[in-house]
């Protein structure tokens, strides 16, 4: 399946990993609408960061994915979908789960079925490692169970069946892309790795932290967003759930030294009660199979193994480091 001079929607472009592979697509010469969340500030996310050639090359489309009407519209005349809307924060997700149902679910469906109604040629669905809880075996294949531990989770979990009850039912060229822990420049500091970063970068040496204990198969941002193209471009794909993992286990508590060490700073980790998940929600262990992807797509990782991961790394500290991006983060406040 060859894309390359088809038009592509991206949902969430403006978002962290969204805006990446957005960047990606277009110097690749792809022909792509961005979707990003409209507000009345006419912001786009960390697309108004794109370089000015880049952002002159996308389409942008200001939207909610919420809104059925909406989405068929931004999908008229566009060949492939990569779904990325969503909302993703684990702790808010206890705070307001009606939210993520109406986002994660009902906004996937009005995706599928404006695609059944387009005949789009592929809509690539975004799933998560978090659905499949703690680790009952490792490395964790497709063919895990799947455990909503969290609201988040089990919206994603409904998000994933309901792409799959299309693909099924109705021969909808579906493909589901399950990442595990994406990390780099622009993300959220209510993920881990910016959590510690920023408060490193802002003098701070004791720092907040939740569980040290868990561990997460951490993927960086550039080899997620070779896994999304490989996937869209894959006629292989089409009915398959697929794991974008880098086949390395580490701890909370480890990466948090492993920073501490490539910042050259020494650090001592207070736990905060307040980002400590409930005991029975608390994802223990992920570690990803990623073989599936390497023999159906060809996707290999190239930041995997304890030195890949440093290199990872490296290279997010020195964007988050940047006094111009360090900030617009909010160190000493708990985001949740």
């Amino acid at each position: 399946m060859d894309l390359t001079d088809k038009k592509i929607l991206v949902t969430g472009a403006d978002g962290f990993i969204g805006s990446h592979l957005t960047e990606t697509l277009v110097r690749r010469g792809y022909n792509v609408r961005a979707f990003v969340y409209y507000n009345s500030f006419n912001s786009w996310g960390w697309l108004d960061e794109s370089p000015k050639e880049i952002r002159d090359e996308i389409e942008v489309f200001s939207g909610d994915i919420r809104d059925p009407h909406g989405v068929k519209k931004a999908m008229t005349g566009c060949d492939a979908v990569l779904h990325l809307a969503s909302l993703i924060a684990i702790p808010y997700s206890y705070h307001s789960p009606d939210t993520y149902v109406d986002t994660n679910i009902k906004g996937t469906l009005n995706i599928l079925q404006a695609a059944r109604e387009l005949d789009v040629q592929k809509v690539v669905h975004t799933s998560t490692s978090e659905v499949y809880g703690t680790a009952r075996y490792v490395p964790i294949d497709e063919a895990h169970p799947l455990q909503g531990q969290s609201p988040y989770s089990a919206s994603k979990i409904g998000a994933d069946q309901l792409a799959m009850s299309f693909y099924y039912s109705f021969e909808t060229p579906v493909a589901i892309i399950r990442p595990f822990n994406t990390y780099g420049p622009r993300q959220s500091a209510r993920a881990v790795i910016p959590t510690i970063i920023t408060q490193l970068a802002s003098g701070m040496r004791k720092i907040k932290l939740g569980s040290l204990h868990p561990t997460r198969d951490f993927n960086y941002i550039e080899d997620t967003v070779e896994g999304f193209i490989s996937v869209m471009n894959s006629d292989r794909s089409i009915g398959e759930v697929i794991n974008i993992g880098s086949n390395f286990e580490v701890s909370i508590g480890e990466t948090a030294h492993y920073i501490a060490e490539i910042m050259g700073v020494d650090i001592e980790i207070e736990t905060d009660n307040a980002r400590i998940r409930p005991e029975k929600s608390e994802v223990e262990r992920l570690w990803a199979d990623n073989q599936k992807a390497k023999q159906l797509l060809g996707w290999m990782p190239k930041y995997a193994g304890k030195e890949g991961f440093k290199k990872g790394l490296r290279k997010t500290i020195e964007w988050f480091t940047d006094e111009k991006n360090l900030s617009r983060y909010k160190a000493d406040v708990y985001n949740i």
